[in-house]
């Protein structure tokens, strides 16, 4: 690989972020520009924006590579991504917009009236944006070692740097901006390397993919022992439902102007995703063709960044390899100014701003708060992601929308549908969602699979663990009708009615 190119397409993705970022800055004045992005962003444009922060690396590189080693099993994790936008496009879109909230946090409070569900959710947003966010740094660091030669902790240390400067620039105005070029800057570098080195396959008329009969079998790959049925179903499951539950995908529908918008923007976004889901299949196909087997100590998310150097001679490698190097650190760089956007949101309101308040107060306080928070935001998982062993992109990202599928999902459904939620249901469900997805998954980490259904149900906790806290979160509130919020009807009423028929708005909308 070139090292002089891949550098250079890293640098580029890097400055195009900072300087994209930075005409938001010029656009971000008021507190709801850093939080919401003012609440005028289009549907087509938060559409790229969504699908820039939404496709992570582990989108590409992580799905390749499990496609690659596992087989066309491992085709369900796409279709469980992009089904997660299908269930928020049926079932919240449109209500969640008509909050009014600027965070999920906020969404809680104002839904069930409780200090308590706010703090617990804040606790949540941040464990799982932090979750989600060490593997952007490891991933990052994996991929400038392997087009560069840089030591691992330098990618993630450059991501960490430049998402700081562009949330805490202008926040959601800043961010929404970068994502949504970034989107196309992905589909771009991930596509035309794609669309070359296939044609370079059949040109070449190279067999078919060296596999073991298993690989192109669904449901099939493993030991008898394995449960594939059930952790199948399961993975979807959490997938479908973890969206719903992922922090920075909901506080991109707050900054849609009304609920209208926010239905648009997911039926566009479920065609940008369908686009992008055809090309990580092809990189773990030809990885097949062109490594059968793999060295002893390479991962196989690092497949795609693999197969142009091993394909190709000369400037040709060289272009193909920067371009995903680019492509990837684009995933890196968007995903994490997400998840950043929405932790800082929160570390703000809950811990800094109050703070800052007694001090300064005002609504530059506000803003100077979000732009400390943005750095804590970035800082501690870049620590944690060098002290933890990498469990490969695919794998952590699952984790998160595990813990989200059996915490927020559930409140958020029933928040927006069920009348009869109580506070101390909607607080039981929750905790016992994470208490228990936690639990099994931390089990996995350390102990690694048990094997049989042991192993199954501990690594792959949410076909069980989604129906358990919702359970527990409708058996509680029927047990405690008196804790049911006087503002249920009211709230309620908000959420479902259109814009131009709902109560009057409160100044924060």
């Amino acid at each position: 690989m070139s090292q002089p190119l891949s550098l250079a397409a890293v640098v580029l993705v890097c400055v195009t972020t900072l300087v994209v970022g930075g005409f938001g800055l010029r656009l971000s004045r008021r507190t709801s520009d850093f939080y919401v992005a003012g609440r005028t962003v289009s549907p087509r444009l938060n559409a790229s924006a969504i699908g820039g922060e939404y496709l992570s690396a582990a989108s590409f590189l992580g799905v390749a590579g499990l496609v690659y080693g596992s087989g066309v099993e491992m085709l369900w994790i796409p279709v469980g991504y992009t089904l997660g936008y299908l269930v928020l496009l049926v079932m919240v879109a449109a209500p969640m917009r008509r909050s009014g909230a600027y965070t999920l946090p906020d969404f809680a409070e104002a839904r069930l009236g409780s200090r308590a569900v706010r703090v617990v959710s804040s606790v949540l947003v941040v464990a799982i944006g932090w979750l989600y966010l060490v593997p952007q740094f490891q991933g990052a660091g994996l991929t400038l070692t392997l087009v560069t030669g840089a030591p691992p902790w330098v990618g993630g240390l450059v991501v960490m740097v430049v998402i700081a400067l562009a949330v805490g620039a202008g926040g959601m105005r800043s961010i929404t901006f970068v994502q949504a070029v970034q989107y196309w800057v992905k589909l771009t570098a991930l596509a035309v390397p794609a669309f070359v080195l296939l044609f370079l396959w059949f040109r070449a008329g190279q067999p078919a993919p060296v596999v073991p009969p298993s690989w192109h079998e669904p449901l099939s790959n493993g030991s008898p022992d394995d449960h594939a049925v059930y952790r199948t179903a399961s993975t979807v499951l959490a997938l479908s439902l973890g969206t719903m539950g992922l922090p920075h995908v909901l506080v991109r529908y707050y900054t849609n102007p009304d609920g209208v918008g926010a239905r648009r923007t997911t039926v566009t976004v479920l065609a940008l995703l369908g686009m992008f889901y055809l090309l990580p299949p092809v990189y773990g196909a030809l990885g097949r063709v062109v490594f059968p087997t793999l060295p002893d100590g390479v991962r196989e998310d690092s497949i795609v960044l693999r197969l142009p150097g091993a394909t190709l001679d000369g400037l040709g490698a060289d272009l193909l390899s920067a371009m995903l190097a680019g492509g990837a650190f684009a995933a890196f760089l968007s995903t994490a100014s997400g998840l950043a956007v929405s932790v800082t949101g929160v570390i703000d309101q809950e811990v800094l701003r109050p703070r800052l308040a007694r001090i300064t107060g005002g609504d530059a306080t506000s803003i100077l708060g979000f732009r400390y928070a943005a750095v804590l935001a970035v800082l501690l998982p870049y620590v944690l992601s060098r002290a933890i062993e990498p469990l490969g992109l695919a794998t952590t990202v699952g984790l998160a929308f595990a813990v989200a599928a059996a915490t927020f999902a559930p409140l958020i459904i029933l928040g927006v549908w069920w009348r009869r939620l109580s506070t101390v249901g909607a607080l039981a469900g929750v905790v016992v969602g994470a208490v228990t997805t936690t639990v099994a998954l931390g089990t996995t980490m350390v102990r690694g699979d048990l094997g049989g259904w042991t192993g199954a149900l501990l690594a792959n906790p949410a076909l069980w663990a989604v129906p358990l806290a919702t359970a527990t979160a409708v058996l509680v509130s029927l047990a405690t009708p008196h804790r049911v919020p006087v503002s249920t009807a009211r709230v309620l009423v908000r959420l479902h009615s259109p814009e131009r028929v709902a109560p009057r708005r409160t100044r924060r909308d």
